[in-house]
């Protein structure tokens, strides 16, 4: 069986790479990997951390670049290389423009598409956009849909999808036997400076779409005021490459005591502050999968969120984009440490660190099926 998997943006590399090398295992699958370069840098960074060198690399990402931009680029780039590779399936992961267009390619080429990290769901095709959307479309070209958790594999089948649906936990869990120890040191100079020991770190990510302007400002206004009243906190904020968010953090946030606003981390350091820190405060989606699995509580800094399951199991909470809500919210996992620890304790919902395997596993016999 030929693989290959197409990719474009950090995330997916973070939840790709492990199943990568897991693919790397097994000499009767032949495994080519695909970048969009949807992200550069950011997706640069997760590759070298993981030592996977790609196949072919559109590097398509260009100033101004817009989701048309992206969509026709990805769609006309794979193109010539599913017609190079011929290969037997195509996995593309997630909610990006970059899978939905890889999809979409192969799906013109009558070639099937697996889907990794299928089933996620908010019900808002605007939220978050155009993620919602993108995974909805992808959902309908994929023959193969790994979902992470039983809830994901039950969107799928309110949507009528009951074939090869297959429940696998999320490969981001895998990324950290790679990822975070002990004796880690940061690479990150900002980071070597966090008093990890005497303060309680909190690390912040906030950069989606739907809040840029008014909710991205909420959010830093509340991050403000907590680091003004605790003197035993420290925040960290990697901030995006993104223009209008880089304006907003830095307007409010620079030079406020107890606050590092610092470039994109890699994924080893980004991994590693995870561990370190006390709480997630964020509106990734991501990253609510990865704190809770070290044990961290999340606050999602955003109106709905397509993981559900973390909210059930009570390691996550959404507070919306309000400042005042945020503010709360985290002054109460602050002063109690009822209210944190009951947070801290819960039971992550997405797997166990060996979804890379399953989804191999499932891969070998769809080829045994096919011969």
């Amino acid at each position: 069986m030929k693989v290959l998997l197409v990719f474009g943006t950090r995330p997916e590399a973070i939840k790709m790479c492990p199943l990568i090398l897991e693919l790397k295992k097994h000499k009767e699958i032949e495994c080519k990997v695909c970048l969009t370069g949807q992200h550069r840098e950011m997706l640069r960074q997760v590759m070298d951390a993981f030592e996977i060198q790609e196949d072919y690399n559109l590097d398509i990402m260009r100033e101004h670049q817009t989701l048309t931009t992206i969509t026709t680029d990805v769609l006309i780039g794979i193109g010539d290389i599913l017609e190079q590779e011929k290969p037997d399936i195509v996995l593309v992961h997630g909610d990006t423009t970059t899978s939905f267009a890889a999809a979409l390619a192969a799906f013109y080429r009558q070639i099937p598409v697996g889907h990794v990290e299928a089933g996620l769901r908010t019900g808002n095709i605007y939220s978050p956009f155009p993620e919602e959307m993108n995974r909805l479309l992808t959902g309908r070209l994929a023959t193969y849909h790994f979902a992470p958790t039983k809830r994901n594999e039950e969107n799928l089948q309110r949507e009528n999808v009951v074939n090869h649906v297959y429940v696998t936990g999320n490969t981001v869990m895998d990324a950290f036997k790679t990822t975070v120890t002990s004796e880690y040191e940061f690479h990150d100079s900002c980071l070597k400076e966090v008093d990890y020991k005497n303060k309680r770190v909190i690390t912040v990510t906030a950069h989606r779409r739907e809040n840029l302007g008014i909710p991205l400002q909420n959010i830093c206004y509340a991050i403000k005021r907590l680091a003004e009243e605790y003197t035993d906190i420290e925040f960290v904020y990697p901030v995006h490459l993104n223009p209008v968010v880089r304006e907003t953090a830095y307007a409010i946030l620079e030079n406020i005591p107890r606050v590092k606003l610092v470039e994109p981390l890699d994924v080893l350091d980004m991994h590693n502050l995870l561990a370190r820190s006390y709480m997630v405060m964020t509106d990734s989606g991501g990253l609510q999968e990865e704190a809770p699995f070290l044990g961290k509580p999340v606050l999602v800094m955003r109106t709905e969120t397509e993981r559900p399951e973390a909210v059930d199991a009570g390691t996550v909470k959404v507070v919306g984009v309000d400042q005042e809500k945020i503010y709360c919210t985290a002054k109460l996992l602050l002063d109690e440490s009822d209210e944190y620890l009951k947070m801290a304790h819960a039971v992550s919902p997405y797997g166990d660190g060996h979804a890379s395997e399953r989804i191999v596993n499932i891969l070998e016999k769809i080829s045994m099926n096919r011969e």
